[in-house]
């Protein structure tokens, strides 16, 4: 089943940007603007499935196998562990960096974008747009001094925590079943994080945050709410995924949540298999519509960070996905709305 042509998407997470830095140097070191075989999106296969752009993740693991890969094993709690701020930053910078090295060397294929009138006409004029988001604020110091500076860099998006614990909040394990409240909420430092991120236009990400945190935020933030990566929890009960009540704040906000490709966040059985049909992701989003709208769902795949359904396998296969949401009666406006239009729209309404 294939679309009839490519929807342009945009993309609310990826683990990209760290895939590659993590496999320089390795066997597996290879080429974004070319082709590289061993991650989820390249600029080739990204032109192939209309993947237009979308918010690149710098994320900084507790963990790195021997290969290059992220290690994400949820039964080993050093996958886990906290970061200090140092470390974090200086990771951070160089995946700054590598974003920006990739945009020179693909003599205009790929932009670094800023707001939400760079990303439109980034993708009119076939560029791939790339907006900075970092996943777990463990670079950023209480003072937000690092803040600034990558604000300045062009950080438009944060998410406060990852699945662990940091200065600012704690994250939910990759656990399933459970309920999102495994934990405290944010600190104060995470309040004044919320307070800040409003008053500079950054995009706070609800994924990974406990349900306390959630509320947090919900409570502080006077932007909308947005989960960039996450799924139905009444579908797939993993502490991962988002509660009908969390679904509804985020509606009443005209906020946004990104479908996650991963399976183990897509299953009822929380089961990590590619074995995985893309008919269930269009169950969940049937189930977010109702409750969030149509102005409420759009993509956030966690392509280069998660298992996807082999039926999807990278970017080139988002037409898998189209098709599927075509087969379930989503007519042409629908689903341009979930692939890209909401996104945009979000952002607009956050000020970016």
């Amino acid at each position: 089943m294939q679309a009839s042509r490519p929807y342009p998407v945009f993309d609310g997470h990826n683990d990209t940007l760290l895939k590659l830095e993590l496999q320089a140097g390795t066997p597996k070191d290879g080429s974004f603007i070319d082709g590289n075989p061993f991650t989820h999106i390249d600029l080739p296969r990204a032109r192939e499935g209309g993947f237009a752009g979308g918010l690149f993740a710098m994320f900084v693991p507790s963990v790195v196998a021997r290969n290059g890969e992220l290690s994400f094993n949820p039964a080993d709690p050093a996958n886990f562990a906290e970061i200090d701020q140092q470390t974090a930053l200086g990771l951070t910078l160089r995946l700054v960096a590598r974003a920006e090295r990739l945009a020179r060397a693909s003599k205009g294929g790929i932009s670094i974008v800023r707001s939400t009138a760079e990303t439109r006409a980034a993708i009119d004029a076939g560029r791939l747009a790339v907006m900075l988001h970092i996943e777990g604020a463990e670079a950023i110091d209480t003072d937000f001094v690092a803040l600034e500076v990558l604000r300045a860099a062009g950080l438009r998006s944060l998410g406060p925590v990852w699945s662990r614990s940091n200065a600012f909040g704690h994250g939910t394990p990759m656990a399933c079943p459970s309920s999102p409240d495994t934990g405290p909420g944010l600190t104060d430092a995470g309040k004044a994080l919320v307070t800040a991120c409003n008053e500079l236009k950054i995009q706070i990400d609800l994924s990974h945050i406990t349900e306390k945190g959630f509320w947090d935020v919900a409570k502080l933030s006077d932007a909308p709410l947005v989960a960039s990566h996450s799924n139905a929890h009444a579908i797939s009960p993993s502490a991962r995924n988002l509660t009908d009540n969390q679904l509804a704040a985020i509606a009443e906000s005209r906020g946004l949540v990104g479908l996650n490709f991963h399976t183990g966040f897509l299953r009822p059985d929380g089961r990590a298999t590619s074995d995985t049909p893309v008919e269930l992701m269009v169950r969940h989003l049937d189930h977010m519509l109702s409750i969030l709208g149509e102005d409420g769902v759009a993509i956030g795949s966690d392509f280069d960070g998660c298992l996807v359904p082999k039926e999807i396998r990278d970017a080139a296969g988002l037409p898998k996905l189209t098709a599927a949401m075509e087969a379930a009666g989503y007519g042409r406006e629908l689903i341009e709305k979930i692939c890209w239009k909401n996104w945009l729209s979000v952002l607009e309404r956050a000020g970016i």
